[in-house]
């Protein structure tokens, strides 16, 4: 069972989540929170698989809560799903560089906000469709000089990190594939080496990680 924290300052909405939610029979909403530190003391109290997270909430900000989830848990931190009513570039590199592992958009359908749940407790990430190559274009913009932490970078093989840098560049595990000229299990295999080496939980902050070490070039 896939534990679920909602996250929201309006009630009617978390009723909405949970009660969609809910009809998952592999979903459990375990909690609510209407504010940044109400959901900083909930993952505390309920140990959520996933927190589906808003960014602008009035008692404290989701992005705020999301690096303090993330602090004090480390590892062992719930994966964060941005739900935002906010299509804008800032919000979505905002949560990305708090940590969060997906975003999604509240008028999206209910079968994706299930699906993005599945998803990011899977390990995988997500970004809404249309969002990807924008925010990895805006990561290009905004990335300066990279500070690469050496003794982490040189520890992926010359193939972990052919499969990071294509990764990053947009490319799916089927792509990277046919240009490899491998498997597409293969590349799976190479990149979850790669995650556990550089420490990330999913696609999505890989692909910060490789921005940030100057991986892409």
């Amino acid at each position: 069972m896939i534990k679920v924290l909602l996250v929201d300052d309006q009630s009617v909405v978390r009723a909405g989540f949970r009660v969609l939610l809910s009809e998952a029979t592999d979903l459990e909403v375990v909690g609510e929170a209407s504010s940044g530190p109400d959901a900083v003391a909930a993952v505390r109290r309920t140990r959520p698989d996933v927190v589906c997270m808003d960014v602008r909430m009035p008692g404290g900000d989701g992005l705020a809560a999301t690096r303090a989830i993330l602090a004090e848990h480390g590892p062992d931190a719930p994966a964060v799903l941005v739900v935002t009513t906010f299509d804008l570039d800032d919000y979505v590199f905002g949560a990305l560089e708090a940590g969060a592992s997906g975003f999604v958009l509240k008028d999206c359908e209910p079968d994706e906000l299930v699906d993005a749940v599945r998803r990011l407790a899977a390990g995988e990430g997500l970004l809404q469709a249309g969002i990807t190559r924008r925010v990895i274009e805006e990561f290009a913009r905004r990335r300066g000089t990279p500070t690469p932490d050496a003794r982490v970078v040189d520890r992926l093989t010359e193939r972990e990190h052919e499969v990071v840098r294509l990764l990053a560049q947009g490319l799916s595990n089927a792509e990277i594939a046919e240009a490899l000229v491998v498997e597409t299990t293969t590349v799976k295999s190479h990149l979850g080496r790669a995650m556990t080496k550089i420490g990330t939980r999913d696609r999505v902050q890989t692909v910060v990680w490789a921005y940030r070490n100057g991986v892409v070039r």
